[in-house]
Formats: structure tokens, C-alpha cells, sequence
């Protein structure tokens, strides 16, 4: 009830309060209110008062801690093979070797050639014949070495590679350390495995090409350093001259051919095998939704209002 007096019973309803043409006039204290069919909405909870604000004396030590696991060195796995940097220094020094080799055996065709009119000293002869000789045999142990330690490291690598998958090296290691020592063998097996390697690390686009040529260089060495033992048994001058430029040749390609090992083995050395080559990221989804034009809308006369909400009133 308003506060003020009473009227009389329905004269506030009467016609005579009531404008004609107008709005019913309400008595004084009274006004029109709305309210939604159905039971009253609930109260609204009160918010309760936060308090005040938090001080700290220290740094809070609450919060996302990151744990580490601790390594277990007796459970980490030794590494059999040879280790890089004792391949690498192996494979440097075995092409510093052919390379003085080859250029030997360039100066002792120079001095061939000059002593078709000139006679050489014999201290000089004899120490371009013996110093060619002497290197030969450090070149072929050296060589012999090198494939020894490149065998190794590719059984190594590949049984890394498998166990990492949890899986196991299908291929006997006896059997690929004798497909690549025995003599044309290793032409046909040893980049075949490789390949392999490769493909079980995902980096065939990467490794295809330097492989397949490393391939080519082998059996391209082969062949010219078999030619040259086959002609080193001639007696003539002539044959002489043209041995020793065969032998150069052929140091020099297995010199190349080591080169390119080298930037194989480099290429797989670049990241171990637990760290992926292919690496995720995120890119716009281009068959998503597009977003609509709200001027296109405007003017061909559709809806601009967002789907799933009705339009304002």
C-alpha cells in the first residue's frame, strides 16, 4: 500500500479517474510493472568481498614445476662403433696420403719425360721410384683402414637407428661387415645398405644423391685402379710412362671417392638418430570455413547476423 491515505474502495478503478483518449492514470504510490509468466526468478547470490589483496615476503615457490628425470649411466647404451671424430681424422688423413701420393707419382711422369733427352741423377731416380713405392703401400693400408672403420660405423649406425624403433637390425652384422671388406662384393652391397640407412632415418631426399655418387666414384675407382695393377707389369719405356699416369689417375679418384664418403658420413653425423628429422608445425586449415563479408551480406541482401543467436530486437 502507499503510504499515503487510503481511497475509497474501487474509486481508484472507477471510469472517472481514467482520461478519455489516454493512458489509465494510476493512483498515487502504485506503477505498472512487468514480470515473466512462472515462478519468480531465484535471488541472486551475493558476492562475497575478496579480501585484501596478497603479500608475499618471498618468492612464492607454488606453481608448475618441470622434474628431470635423472640418467642412469649403467643403463645407457655403449657405443660400439667407432666414434666420429676417430673416423673422421682417419678419412683426412687418408686423403692427405693419396693426394701426396698421386702428386709423386705425377713428378716421377715429369721426370720420365725429361730423361727422354736428359739423364737423370741416380740419388734422383732412385728416390722418385722407392718414394713412390713407399707411399703406394702407406695409400693401401691406409685405404684398407679407412674401409675397415666406414664398416663399422654403418653397422653401428644402422643398429642405433633400429633400436631406437625398438626393433632389431634384420641384416646379420657379420655378414654386412664381410659384404663390405671383400673386394667387388662391396660394390653392389655397401651402398645398398646406405640407402637403407637412409630411408629407415627419413633422410633419403637428402642422402640419395651423395650416396648414388659416392657409388659411382667406387666402382669408377675400381676399374681404373684394376687397370693400373693389371699395366704395372710392363717393361718398356712407353709402358712405364703410361702406367704411371693411369696410377695417378687412379689416386686421385679414390681420393675423390673418399671425399665423398667423407660428406656422406657427414650427413648423417649432422643430427643423432633420437632427434626426428621431420618436424610438425601448424598451418591454416585453407578448407575451413571462410569468414563472411558483412558488406557482401549488406548489399545482396542476406543475413549479417552471426549463425546460432537471433537477430537484435
Amino acid at each position: 500500500m502507499a503510504p499515503s491515505a487510503p481511497p475509497a474502495p474501487g474509486a481508484e478503478w472507477s471510469g472517472a479517474s481514467a482520461r478519455p483518449g489516454g493512458p489509465q492514470r494510476l493512483p498515487a504510490g502504485y506503477r505498472w510493472i512487468a514480470v515473466r509468466p512462472g515462478a519468480p526468478p531465484p535471488p541472486r547470490a551475493r558476492r562475497r568481498p575478496l579480501g585484501p589483496t596478497p603479500r608475499y615476503t618471498t618468492i612464492p615457490r607454488w606453481g608448475l614445476v618441470e622434474h628431470f628425470d635423472a640418467v642412469d649411466p649403467s643403463a645407457a647404451q655403449t657405443r660400439t662403433g667407432p666414434s666420429p671424430t676417430a673416423l673422421r681424422t682417419t678419412l683426412i688423413v687418408t686423403m692427405a696420403v693419396l693426394g701426396a701420393t698421386a702428386a709423386i707419382h705425377a713428378l716421377r711422369y715429369l721426370l720420365l719425360l725429361i730423361n727422354r733427352t736428359t739423364l737423370l741423377h741416380p740419388l734422383v731416380a732412385g728416390a722418385a721410384t722407392w718414394l713412390g713405392v713407399a707411399m703406394s703401400v702407406v695409400a693401401a693400408f691406409l685405404v684398407v683402414a679407412s674401409i675397415v672403420l666406414l664398416t663399422n660405423w654403418l653397422i653401428a649406425r644402422r643398429g642405433a637407428a633400429y633400436a631406437y624403433r625398438g626393433q632389431a637390425d634384420p641384416r646379420d652384422p657379420r655378414r654386412i661387415r664381410l659384404a663390405c671388406l671383400v673386394p667387388f662384393v662391396n660394390l653392389f652391397f655397401a651402398p645398398v645398405y646406405a640407402l637403407e640407412l637412409a630411408a629407415l632415418e627419413s633422410r633419403t631426399s637428402t642422402m640419395r644423391r651423395p650416396i648414388i655418387v659416392w657409388w659411382i666414384l667406387w666402382v669408377l675407382s675400381t676399374v681404373v685402379s684394376v687397370f693400373s695393377i693389371a699395366t704395372s707389369f710392363t717393361t718398356d719405356p712407353q709402358g712405364i710412362a703410361d702406367n704411371t699416369v693411369v696410377t695417378t689417375i687412379a689416386y686421385l679418384t679414390a681420393l675423390a671417392t673418399l671425399l665423398v664418403a667423407h660428406r656422406v658420413v657427414s650427413g648423417f653425423e649432422q643430427a643423432p638418430v633420437s632427434r626426428p628429422v621431420k618436424r610438425w608445425v601448424m598451418v591454416p586449415d585453407d578448407d575451413g570455413p571462410a569468414t563472411p563479408d558483412v558488406h557482401a551480406g549488406s548489399q545482396s541482401g542476406g543475413p549479417v547476423e552471426s549463425r546460432g543467436q537471433d537477430p537484435a530486437a
